[in-house]
C-alpha cells in the first residue's frame, strides 16, 4: 500500500466513525510560545483538550505535519528516525473513550477492508495498572496473554513517568501497539493510544484523580506504518522517501545503497531538505534565532554530508521540485513556492560553503595542536571563535571533533556565546546580513546610485528587502523585532565608509513607512537598516528617501573638521602624523593617527587654533572626481591600506587640504562654527587618538564647563575663577594633615582591637584561631592581620570586609603552622566559594573576593571550619 493512500483510508475509516477530518495544522505555530514548530498531532487541540473555548466537535482525526530534533544525531543513522515526519491521529474531546479507540485502532489494521495486517504479528502493552484497557484486549479483541504485556509509568504514561515525578495536571495510561515482521526482524511501535483519564495532584500516593472528561490522544506514524505495509524495516524505503535518498545520490553523483557507506548520509540529506523544503514554504527562512536557526542548522548538515562525499558546490536545492513532486497529493500548495524555497536553500548553501571551506581548514589546525598537546578537549574559546568569526556552527564543531576523537567544552563555549550577546550592538544584524546570499543575488541587477552630496530627500525604488537573512518580495511585519535591510536602487543615504558613519531618517511608500537606524555599505550597494513603522513595503515600490538633514549637517561640520584636523596636526606634528583611522558623527569625531608620544598641553593648543583659524577664515570647500594617477600627482593624501576605485573623489579645502574622500562635507570652512579638542589619548604603540566636538556640540561643551567652574566657584568660595588653583591647594593641604592624624588614630585602634580578638580568640591545642567581620578600610586589612599574628606565636586568622558592595577575605597562619600542612590560601579559598568568588596566594598570607556581600558570614564560618578541621586533626 502506497503511502497517500494509507494517509486516505486512515483519515476515511475515522470520518466513517463520526470524527471530523481535520486539516493538519501549522509546521511552524506563529501562535504558541511553547514549542517552535509543531512537534504532534495533539497540539492544534490543546484549547480542546483543557477545556478552553466552545467546543465545535468532540472527536476528530487528522494527519499532521511534524518536526522534532531531539534525535537528530540518530537522523539516517536508524531506521525510524526523522526531524519531518507526518503523524496520523484520532482525538475525542469527552466522546468515545477506552473501549472505542481500542476496537477501532483493532479493526483498522486488521480488517480486510482497511490494512488487513495478521493479528497473529501484533502485540500490545498497557499500563501496569491499567486493568481495563488490559481486559478489554484479552476479553473483547481475544488477545493471547503472551501479546499483552503490562508496563511501568515511564513506558506507558503519559508524560512518561508523571504519577512519581509530575508534572501536576491532565495525564493518563497508554496501550501501544507493535508489528512484528516475517522477516523475523525488530518489532515496531507503530500506533500509540494515550488514555488521558487523569489530573495529577500532587505527590503519590492517591494524586492521580479521575477527569468528569476523558479524553483520547492516539498517534500513529505514518512512514512507520507504510514501512510495515510495504515490507520494508526502514522508513527510508518507502515510496514516498527513497526517490529523495536515490535523487540526493544522483546530484553527488553517488549511488544510494541503503547498508552502503553512502547510505547514512544520504538518508541525512533527503530528510533535512525534506523538512526545511516544509519549513521554508510556510516562511520559516534560514536564520540565526530560533526556528530560524534550527532550519539553518539541518541545511548545515545537510551540506556538510554533501560536502563530505565531495561536492563543494551547491545542490541541495536540487532536492526541492522531487519534495513537492512526493507531496503533492496532499500538500499540492508546495509546488507554488518551489523555486522560492530552493532559492533560499541555494542561498544557504552558497554561505554555508564558504563558511566550511574556512571553517574546516581553522578546525583542523586546531585538531592537530590539541593532539600535540595531548589534549582530549577543543577549548570553548576555539570553538567560540570557529562560531563567532567564521560562521561555523558549533553542532558542526562537535561533529568533527567526534570523528577525532575529541570532545568540546560546551560549558566555556555557553559562556562565550553569552558574553558575546550581552556586548554585541546595533550593528550585529549589518555584520550578518552585509556577508551572505541576499546581496550576492542583488548585486547582480547593479548597485545604488549615492545621490546625497548634494541633497537629503531623493526619489528611489526599492530593488531588495532583507528580513532573517535571506530576499523577501513583501514586509508588512510591523513592530517586527528583528531590523531588515532595504536596497534602493539610488539613494541620498550614506551608507557607512571612510570613517563616517551611516544616515539615519525614513523610506516613505504609498503603502507605508519604513525608519532607517542605520544605512550599511556593501560594494557598491546600500543597505538601509531599519524597522517598518506602518503598513508595508514591496520591491518594486517607488519610495520618497527622506534622510535626518539636522543629523546629516551634524556629521559633514564634523567630517570637514576631521579634514581641518588632519591639515592642522601635519602642520604642528610633521608630515610623520599620517591618518590611521577616523570616525565621524553627528558633531563628534575621532582622528587616529602616527605619533611617538603624546602631545604637549602647547601642541594641543597650536593644533586648536590653527583648526578655527582656517573656519573662521570661510575656505571653499570643492570636490571632484578624477583618476586615481592623476589625484596622486596633485598630492592627495590617501589613507594607508585603504583600497581605492580607478575614479576618486577628492576634497579640496582653499589651498591647505587635499584628500581622498567618498565622504559629506560642507561647501566651505566656516560652516564648521567651532571646533574643540576634548581628548588625546594612547589607542596601541605609535598611534594617537584625538577626540574633537563641532559645531552646537562644541559650544555645548564650552558652556557645561563654565557652568561647572561658576559652580566649583561657589563651593570653594573663590571670587574669580582665576583663584581656584590656590582654593584647591589648600583643601589638598589640609585633607593631607586629616589623613595623617587619621592613620595614628587608626594605627591605635587596630593595635587594640587585634589585642583584644587575640585574647578573646578560639583556642585549639595551643593555636589562636581568630575570625573576624572586620570594619576598617580594604588597604588595612594587612596591618590588621599582622597586628594579630603579633600577639601569638602560634595563630590562624581570617578577616572579612564589605566594600564597593563586594567581599574582600584575606587569611593568614604562624610558620609552625606551615608545618603542618595547613594553608591560609585553601582557608581563604572556602571562604571565597560561599561568597561566589575566589583568590589565593601564599601558604601563609592569601587573600580573595567575593560576589554576594550578604554572604560574608556564612562565608568567614566556613573559612573557620576549615582551620577547625586541620587543627583538630
Amino acid at each position: 500500500m502506497k503511502t497517500d493512500e494509507l494517509r486516505e483510508k486512515y483519515l476515511s475509516f475515522f470520518q466513517s466513525k463520526g470524527c471530523i477530518r481535520r486539516p493538519s495544522d501549522v509546521l511552524v505555530p506563529k501562535d504558541d510560545p511553547t514549542v517552535l514548530f509543531t512537534p504532534a498531532g495533539m497540539n492544534q487541540f490543546k484549547n480542546q483538550f483543557l477545556g478552553i473555548g466552545p467546543l465545535d466537535f468532540t472527536k476528530a482525526t487528522t494527519c499532521q505535519k511534524c518536526l522534532r530534533t531531539g534525535d537528530i544525531d540518530n537522523v539516517g543513522v536508524t531506521a525510524y528516525h526523522h526531524t519531518f515526519f507526518e503523524m496520523l491521529g484520532n482525538f475525542s474531546f469527552g466522546d468515545y473513550f477506552k473501549k472505542e479507540a481500542i476496537h477501532w485502532a483493532w479493526e483498522f489494521l486488521t480488517s480486510k477492508q482497511w490494512l488487513g495486517l495478521d493479528p497473529s504479528r501484533l502485540t500490545v502493552t498497557a499500563y501496569l495498572d491499567d486493568d481495563e484497557a488490559v481486559a478489554i484486549w484479552r476479553d473483547e479483541i481475544k488477545l493471547s496473554p503472551a501479546q499483552i504485556t503490562r508496563e511501568d509509568e515511564y513506558e506507558n504514561f503519559w508524560p512518561a513517568g508523571s504519577p512519581t515525578n509530575g508534572p501536576d495536571g491532565v495525564c493518563g495510561p497508554c496501550s501501544e501497539i507493535y508489528y512484528s515482521p516475517p522477516s523475523g526482524g525488530k518489532k515496531v511501535e507503530i500506533w500509540n493510544l494515550v488514555f488521558t483519564q487523569f489530573n495529577r495532584v500532587g505527590a503519590p500516593p492517591d494524586n492521580l484523580r479521575p477527569l468528569p472528561k476523558k479524553n483520547i490522544d492516539t498517534g500513529m506514524g505514518l512512514e512507520r506504518c507504510a514501512a510495515v505495509l510495504q515490507g520494508f524495516e526502514s522508513n527510508y524505503e518507502i515510496d514516498s522517501i527513497k526517490p529523495l535518498c536515490t535523487t540526493a545520490g544522483d546530484l553527488l553523483g553517488v549511488k544510494y545503497d541503503f547498508s552502503g557507506p553512502t547510505g547514512r548520509p544520504l538518508r541525512r540529506i533527503a530528510d533535512h531538505v525534506r523538512a526545511c523544503t516544509f519549513a521554508i514554504h510556510e516562511g520559516c527562512l534560514p536564520g540565526n534565532e530560533k526556528e530560524n536557526y534550527v532550519i539553518r542548522l539541518l541545511l548545515r548538515r545537510a551540506s556538510m554530508e554533501a560536502f563530505r562525499l565531495g561536492k563543494h558546490e551547491p545542490v541541495l536545492h536540487q532536492l526541492v521540485p522531487m519534495v513537492a513532486q512526493m507531496m503533492a497529493a496532499v500538500y499540492p500548495d508546495l509546488k507554488q513556492t518551489t523555486e522560492i524555497v530552493a532559492n533560499a536553500i541555494k542561498a544557504e548553501e552558497q554561505q554555508f560553503l564558504g563558511v566550511v571551506d574556512r571553517g574546516i581548514q581553522k578546525f583542523r589546525k586546531l585538531a592537530e595542536v590539541a593532539k600535540r598537546e595531548n589534549r582530549s578537549v577543543i577549548s570553548g574559546d576555539e570553538a567560540f571563535d570557529l562560531h563567532q568569526t567564521d560562521g561555523f556552527l558549533i553542532e558542526l564543531t562537535q561533529g568533527l571533533a567526534d570523528a577525532e576523537g575529541l570532545k568540546v567544552d560546551m560549558q566555556r563555549f555557553n559562556e562565550c556565546r553569552e558574553e558575546a550577546k550581552r556586548i554585541s550592538g546595533r550593528g550585529a544584524f549589518a555584520d550578518s546580513v552585509m556577508s551572505e546570499g541576499p546581496l550576492d543575488a542583488l548585486r547582480k541587477t547593479g548597485g545604488t546610485k549615492f545621490v546625497g552630496y548634494d541633497a537629503t530627500a531623493a526619489v528611489g525604488k526599492i530593488v531588495g528587502i532583507i528580513a532573517d537573512q535571506q530576499l523577501v518580495p513583501t514586509f508588512n511585519r510591523v513592530g517586527h523585532a528583528e531590523p531588515i535591510g532595504v536596497v534602493l536602487d539610488q539613494s541620498p543615504f550614506y551608507g557607512e565608509s571612510g570613517g563616517q558613519v551611516g544616515d539615519v531618517g525614513k523610506l516613505v511608500t504609498p503603502d507605508g513607512e519604513f525608519r532607517v537606524d542605520d544605512t550599511q555599505k556593501n560594494g557598491d550597494l546600500f543597505v538601509h537598516i531599519g524597522h517598518l513603522v506602518s503598513g508595508q513595503i514591496k520591491t518594486g515600490s517607488t519610495v520618497q528617501a527622506q534622510v535626518d538633514a539636522a543629523r546629516r549637517e551634524g556629521i559633514r561640520r564634523a567630517h570637514s573638521a576631521t579634514h581641518l584636523l588632519h591639515h592642522a596636526l601635519r602642520m604642528t606634528l610633521g608630515d610623520n602624523a599620517t591618518q590611521r583611522g577616523s570616525k565621524v558623527e553627528q558633531d563628534h569625531l575621532r582622528f587616529d593617527f602616527a605619533h611617538p608620544k603624546a602631545m604637549t598641553d602647547d601642541e594641543l593648543l597650536k593644533i586648536e587654533d590653527e583648526i578655527n583659524a582656517r573656519i573662521a577664515s570661510g575656505a571653499p570647500v570643492q570636490t571632484k572626481v578624477m583618476p586615481i594617477g592623476e589625484a596622486k600627482k596633485l598630492g592627495a593624501m590617501a589613507l594607508f591600506g585603504e583600497k581605492y576605485p580607478d575614479n576618486v573623489r577628492v576634497v579640496t579645502m582653499g589651498d591647505f587640504s587635499l584628500e581622498f574622500c567618498g565622504g559629506t562635507h560642507l561647501s566651505n570652512t566656516g560652516q564648521v562654527g567651532l571646533c574643540r579638542i576634548v581628548k588625546e589619548e594612547l589607542i596601541s604603540a605609535g598611534v594617537r587618538r584625538v577626540t574633537c566636538l563641532t559645531g552646537p556640540k562644541a559650544l555645548q561643551r564650552i558652556r557645561e564647563t563654565e557652568a561647572l567652574v561658576g559652580q566649583l566657584s561657589s563651593a570653594l568660595k573663590a571670587s574669580v575663577p582665576e583663584e581656584l588653583p590656590k582654593k584647591v591647594q589648600l583643601l589638598q593641604d589640609e585633607l593631607r594633615h586629616v589623613k595623617q592624624e587619621l592613620s595614628k588614630y587608626t594605627a591605635q585602634s587596630l593595635a587594640a582591637t587585634a589585642k583584644s580578638l587575640a585574647e578573646h580568640g578560639e583556642d585549639l591545642g595551643g593555636t589562636k584561631l581568630v575570625v573576624h567581620a572586620a570594619e576598617c578600610g580594604r588597604e588595612q586589612l594587612k596591618e590588621f592581620v599582622d597586628r594579630i599574628r603579633e600577639q601569638s606565636t602560634s595563630t590562624a586568622v581570617l578577616l572579612g570586609i564589605v566594600a564597593d558592595d563586594k567581599v574582600a577575605l584575606i587569611a593568614a597562619v604562624s610558620k609552625d603552622l606551615l608545618a603542618k600542612g595547613i594553608s591560609a590560601s585553601d582557608a581563604v579559598k572556602t571562604a571565597a566559594k560561599v561568597a561566589g568568588g575566589g583568590g589565593g596566594g601564599r601558604p601563609d598570607l592569601a587573600e580573595a573576593g567575593g560576589k554576594h556581600p550578604e554572604k560574608l558570614r556564612e562565608a568567614l564560618a566556613a573559612g573557620a571550619e576549615y582551620f577547625r578541621g586541620k587543627l583538630r586533626g
